[in-house]
């Protein structure tokens, strides 16, 4: 086997690793990178590798920095099967075809304001070219071991990340089981213990490990802690008579915040306020939640039969028509606004953020990852100025970051997931900036004494 990293090298976004094992090549991932403009650029740029030699595609979830290129993928000549859960099969639907529309968007946003002479813009994909990737995903469940080609086998296991995420393991064996090989993908890794989701899978074996590396550099805060803080934030805004705005991710966390809505519905006196999932997609993905329940923890399983319902508390308003998100932006105070994007690159909390940044008595509550160059990573470093729709807007909202809702392992968790393993393969860490992924690998060196390396872009490892 080898392995050769074409994304999330350095980096959290564009998730893409090629492995070549007994003459085929398989891809793990193919994700969009996201942040600054000239980020974003890279995602048009041709493919390091020849689209028309990939055998097969395995996707260990739907977050778009894992998914988003494939239509792309598609698009330039790749004509097999894209493998992943059945969960994750029904996400993607939403997710691609959200992104695609945000691709036209932006091609016909750029197409208007064109200067004479300037070449037309295209869209990274359409949605005919959603609809061409979708007819390729073929499902997988958790626990089947699935030949993907020749003396290539692959397996899915829960990753807790969110729902249909997977831990994937991939043997190589050209017919000798003496001289089989077996690398093992984390892909995103959730935390034991947070609602709605099971436990990652601990995976006992393997010769070389990819794991994860988003916050390799500490700790979340306690579960608890964050609850409580969450409620004294919605205490101190209804005193003070402003709207809460919650930029969150369509898939995840979206779900775990109207979670512990319902869980703490009158603890947190949320009877008061008008809450509004202003999200098109978010509103699609609950639906997709329900169907598969199978997957649920035990507590969440019995939260499912309670009351309040998390997806139908009573004062829970889904928008998903642009003239109802309209209305939204005339609520001066007494609103909990949850809408996407989790990062504040596009969708419809920019409108909210614009209508609400310059109040005082506004909050606004990140409860997920940050990448570099983007609006959220930009007001949770504490910008006093953004630019938004071409108008320039000063903060003066107060801006809380509640880390412990994080949908991706922290440092003790990694550690513990990596500790599964009986010997100590060798890890190369992925999905990381490297501030987070350099204490985590001298954590791994120490505890375990393995060998640990960084991916980079274009490098390659072999097993």
């Amino acid at each position: 086997m080898r392995v050769t990293f074409h994304g999330a090298a350095g980096e959290v976004t564009g998730s893409c690793h090629l492995v070549e094992a007994n003459g085929h090549r398989i891809l793990l991932d193919c994700g969009l990178v996201q942040g600054r403009e000239e980020d974003e650029g890279r995602n048009a740029e041709p493919f390091p590798f020849r689209v028309e030699d990939i055998d097969a595609v395995v996707l260990s979830h739907a977050h778009i920095d894992h998914a988003g290129r494939l239509p792309l993928l598609v698009k330039r000549g790749y004509r097999g099967p894209i493998w992943t859960h059945p969960a994750t099969a029904d996400l993607l639907r939403i997710m691609l075809a959200d992104s695609a529309a945000l691709a036209e968007a932006d091609a016909n946003y750029a197409n208007r304001h064109r200067a004479p002479g300037q070449p037309e813009t295209r869209p990274l994909y359409t949605q005919r070219d959603v609809g061409d990737t979708l007819k390729q995903v073929r499902a997988l469940e958790y626990d089947v071991v699935r030949e993907i080609a020749a003396g290539v086998r692959v397996r899915l296991s829960d990753a807790g990340h969110i729902l249909g995420s997977a831990i994937v393991e991939l043997w190589s064996d050209g017919g000798d089981a003496m001289k089989a090989r077996k690398l093992v993908f984390s892909g995103d890794l959730g935390l034991r213990g947070i609602p709605i989701l099971r436990n990652p899978t601990l995976i006992p074996d393997a010769d070389l490990v990819l794991m994860e590396s988003t916050y390799g550099d500490r700790p979340h805060r306690g579960r608890g802690a964050t609850v409580h803080e969450l409620g004294e934030i919605f205490t101190r805004a209804h005193e003070e008579g402003g709207n809460v705005l919650i930029p969150a991710f369509a898939v995840g966390r979206t779900q775990e915040i109207l979670y512990w809505f319902a869980k703490h519905y009158d603890d947190w006196q949320l009877g008061r306020w008008r809450i509004f999932l202003d999200s098109p997609m978010a509103v699609k993905v609950l639906d997709v939640y329900n169907r598969h329940t199978r997957l649920f923890d035990a507590e969440a399983s019995r939260v499912w039969v309670s009351h309040p319902h998390p997806f139908r508390l009573p004062n829970l308003r889904l928008t998903a028509e642009v003239a109802q998100s309209q209305q939204i932006n005339a609520i001066k105070g007494g609103a909990i606004i949850i809408a996407g994007s989790g990062m504040c690159t596009g969708g419809r909390i920019r409108h909210h953020l614009r209508q609400n940044l310059g109040r005082r008595n506004a909050r606004v509550v990140f409860v997920g990852y940050q990448a570099a160059g983007t609006l959220g990573r930009r007001l949770v470093d504490g910008a006093t100025q953004v630019r938004l729709f071409g108008e320039d807007i000063r903060v003066n909202a107060q801006v809380h970051t509640v880390g412990g809702l994080s949908a991706h392992a922290d440092q003790p968790e990694l550690l513990h997931w990596y500790g599964g393993f009986r010997e100590r393969p060798p890890v190369v860490l992925v999905h990381g900036e490297d501030r987070a992924r350099e204490p985590l690998a001298q954590k791994l060196r120490e505890q375990f004494g393995c060998e640990v390396s960084l991916a980079r872009p274009g490098a390659s490892v072999g097993v």
